[in-house]
């Protein structure tokens, strides 16, 4: 246990453990990109916990988890502040409350002898609620997206991003537990632990891409956007007249013998902004651009409907000659970006939020979609931006048949925030564990293409217009983490539960033993 520590910082000045909360916040978020310091992830969590435990009573923890997750989600959401200062507050406010459930967690189990696998689960239990709730799931900040450069990379495809932050947050708890109490038996036992996690990355590293086939050639396209809040894709039909031009560059290209012909194109999230079915100059950039290129285009839109004032994100396989033959529809939709969460009783007291537009309708299918090409058909697996960073979304791509992974992306309105480079790493994590390839195509940056070690091979910040081609295999297979991560996330939150609940017994009885003292 850690009487010393306790006993130590309960003594300190509780606005001083409030103060040391929020920096442990900001230091942990500055693992993530655009700062990518991964390793000041051990010491913000370590500290999240050593003041949690030594909180001393339960409404201290609670004020030291809301400072700690003000920290935490203030620098690492900050780039919300690009749409509205307003939503920014709400949405920090917001998850931040997830850390004070995340403290009276970690204060519960104090006494446990195991209490730093505990705490270490308790990690994974508030990630996997963040990622359901508020708002249909806001796990942006999950500390298993940070680590794609860290030596830990090798669990993504055995364990995925659940197991990731159990890893993570279990050495920052160890770490903690030694220097409670330094001993050969507790350094010779994390030294153990350590070899476990090392041994079991290093496997996790050995594991292969998943079976390659035929390969395709993917063109992209990168068509530029003003960028700049809650207008970045500029005024209507900017971007699919940026589209059709780059399109048109790059089809120049292909006929001067410097890129290859292209199966098809992939324009990004956005590329028209405007519904093609019920606007007829879009339809009309559309058509030119399909006799441009004389392959299919795969198109991020938005489309309207289904009902009235609602609107839907979607991708559409447009053929030259067939027009659309398939559609996905975006499941993840951004709460203040696409929809107003609670829309009826918000919009009256902030009229501010009808920045949003139309209320975005989330699809429910799966992000596969057969595409067919001159050179055959094959199921492309597709996620629409803030898809990526739903765990059940980025597996059902491959669970559900896809060979070649695309991310259509449009970050024009956070140019020169982070967010754009968290995303990116975010999906750096996603080609990792699932040991695929994944081509991102985005309106204005961050665009590339991503190996299945969730390096990359090429990246393209500039928000201007670029394209290429590339060629990409069709791989089968699954990796462990499909199968593994969501036992284990939701094992781990069990685990929390039974724990929590262990911890809490000697004070239930107690309370229970007074109560029938009154009562007697």
């Amino acid at each position: 246990m850690l009487a010393h520590v306790i006993e130590r910082v309960a003594g300190w000045h509780f606005g001083l453990r409030l103060g040391l909360a929020i920096c442990f916040g900001v230091v942990t978020a500055l693992g993530f990109e655009p700062f990518a310091w991964w390793p000041l992830l051990v010491p913000g969590i370590a500290g999240f916990s050593l003041l949690a435990l030594g909180a001393g009573r339960l409404p201290r923890a609670l004020a030291l988890g809301l400072a700690y997750g003000l920290g935490y989600m203030g620098v690492g959401l900050n780039w919300m502040r690009a749409i509205f200062v307003e939503a920014m507050l709400g949405i920090v406010l917001v998850t931040a409350l997830v850390y004070v459930l995340l403290a009276a967690l970690v204060f519960a189990v104090r006494r446990l002898a195991v209490w730093p696998l505990a705490a270490a689960a308790a990690w994974v239990a508030v990630e996997a609620m963040i990622s359901r709730w508020p708002f249909d799931g806001f796990g942006w900040m999950r500390i298993g997206y940070a680590l794609t450069d860290a030596p830990l990379a090798g669990l993504y495809p055995l364990v995925g991003v659940p197991g990731m932050t159990f890893a993570v947050a279990l050495l920052a708890q160890g770490l903690l537990w030694l220097l409670d109490r330094a001993s050969w038996r507790r350094s010779g036992a994390l030294a153990a632990a350590l070899g476990v996690v090392a041994a079991t990355a290093w496997a996790g590293a050995a594991v292969p891409p998943g079976a390659a086939g035929e390969t395709v050639a993917v063109g992209w396209v990168q068509g530029g956007a003003p960028g700049g809040g809650v207008y970045g894709i500029g005024e209507p039909r900017t971007m699919p007249r940026n589209h059709l031009a780059e399109t048109e560059a790059l089809f120049a290209e292909v006929a001067a013998g410097r890129q290859p012909a292209p199966d098809f194109v992939v324009w990004p999230e956005n590329g028209t902004d405007l519904d093609p079915y019920h606007d007829q100059e879009t339809a009309g950039l559309l058509r030119q651009a399909l006799e441009i290129a004389g392959v299919p285009i795969f198109v991020g839109t938005i489309l309207d409907g289904p009902g009235e004032d609602e609107r839907q994100t979607a991708s559409l396989w447009l053929d030259p000659q067939d027009g659309e033959t398939a559609r996905y529809v975006k499941r993840g939709i951004v709460p203040f970006g696409e929809f107003v969460p609670y829309r009826d009783l918000l919009l009256p007291l902030f009229p501010i939020l009808r920045y949003v537009g139309a209320q975005s309708i989330a699809g429910t299918e799966p992000g596969v979609i057969p595409a067919r090409t001159a050179a055959g058909e094959f199921p492309l697996g597709v996620m629409i931006c803030y898809d990526v960073s739903f765990d059940r979304y980025a597996h059902d791509t491959v669970l559900a048949g896809g060979e070649v992974l695309v991310v259509q992306s449009s970050n024009a309105m956070y140019q020169g925030t982070g967010q754009i480079d968290q995303q990116f790493a975010i999906t750096r994590a996603r080609a990792a564990e699932l040991r695929r390839e994944i081509l991102v195509v985005t309106t204005s940056g961050v665009s590339g293409l991503i190996r299945p070690d969730g390096s990359v091979d090429f990246s393209v910040s500039d928000p201007g217009a670029a394209s290429g081609v590339v060629e990409l295999p069709r791989r089968t297979g699954l990796t462990p983490a499909v199968t593994v991560a969501p036992v284990l996330e939701g094992g781990l939150a069990a685990a929390t539960l039974v724990l929590v609940a262990v911890g809490l017994l000697p004070a239930s009885l107690r309370f229970l033993a007074a109560w029938r003292r009154l009562a007697e």
